[in-house]
């Protein structure tokens, strides 16, 4: 029989699932990709919190690779839509169409009806577009025509750009950046990691074919949906709850920042601490866990002063002494 952990519904024997799932998607996923851990954490607790992922980095970093293997492993559909200033929302979203067999205007679905939907290069598309996903990223559901319909669960989007490319971009508003409940910034492998990309291209083991081939899906949506259940239920201390609420506060009040984290910001930490939480094997959050997932919390909400920039001053920076400076009450 199960037991109850901390009075609120969680059990050890949930918790080590999510852990040992996790385990296993990192293994599975790593017998193809070389390093990128952190990209492959971030998306599974974007899963397991239902949250949105901007991920900025140059091209070539696996970012479409992990979201195939994703959906693969979570028994999950796959889309993805290049950003370009032609997309139009109903491209992605999309159109009802008249039907002469019965008469009436059907819907055909765009690819935001998919459970891992990746949008590549995101600033390239027009505001008009980019707002289109608002209420996708947001609601997990969208409007066509006046009418709404629901996507399917579980439900992501990850959302790439390129922050050293300007021409032909749109910047994502600071409204559209905070729907996004985490942010990763990618690099290049390091030298040993690239090196063994280059041992693996050598033996055959990059073809993605027959990688795609040997991947048995680990969860079906139901028993994902069972997980993020178990992520809500998680237990986070009055302690805890006051250590979110001063970060976030001492982001409205740091000398080095303009604008500061929104209460978006306050609930994507104790959401993304919980996850960690989870993947740890604790039915409980600790401060460890908030710290874990305030870089890719904070690091896209925070609007840094002029006078900041100009003194090279970065987000992250600013980040790291906000955690030094906050303790936990």
């Amino acid at each position: 029989m199960e037991r109850e952990v901390d009075g609120m519904g969680v059990t050890e024997e949930s918790v080590n699932q999510i852990a040992d799932t996790y385990a296993e998607i990192l293994k599975a996923a790593q017998r193809y990709v070389v390093g990128n851990e952190p990209l492959i954490q971030m998306t599974f607790i974007g899963i397991l919190t239902e949250g949105a992922v901007l991920l900025e980095g140059v091209p070539g970093t696996a970012k479409t690779t992990i979201a195939k293997i994703m959906a693969r492993l979570l028994s999950s559909s796959f889309r993805r839509v290049q950003g370009a200033v032609d997309v139009q929302p109903a491209d992605i979203l999309g159109v009802r169409i008249f039907s002469p067999e019965t008469g009436k205007f059907v819907l055909q679905k765009g690819p935001v009806f998919s459970n891992v939907l990746l949008v590549d290069e995101v600033n390239r598309l027009t505001p008009k577009t980019q707002s289109a996903l608002l209420e996708a990223m947001s609601e997990h559901q969208v409007t066509i025509d006046g009418e709404t319909h629901s996507l399917p669960k579980p439900y992501i989007v990850l959302a790439t750009q390129n922050p050293y490319e300007f021409e032909g971009t749109f910047s994502l508003v600071e409204a559209q950046r905070d729907r996004f409940m985490f942010s990763l910034p990618l690099s290049y492998l390091d030298s040993d990691d690239e090196l063994e990309l280059l041992r693996r291209d050598q033996t055959g083991r990059l073809h993605w074919i027959d990688y795609e081939v040997s991947l048995a899906p680990l969860l079906t949506p139901e028993e994902i949906a069972r997980m993020i259940g178990v992520v809500r239920q998680i237990y986070a201390s009055e302690a805890i709850l006051h250590y979110i609420a001063d970060i976030v506060a001492a982001t409205r009040t740091h000398g080095d920042i303009r604008l500061g984290a929104s209460a978006r910001g306050s609930l994507a930490l104790l959401r993304g601490a919980k996850a960690h939480a989870a993947l740890q094997g604790r039915t409980y959050v600790i401060p460890d866990d908030v710290k874990a997932v305030t870089p890719a919390v904070l690091g896209h909400r925070l609007i840094l002063e002029r006078e900041a920039l100009i003194g090279d001053v970065t987000t992250g920076e600013v980040v790291r002494e906000i955690l030094q400076i906050v303790e936990v009450s």
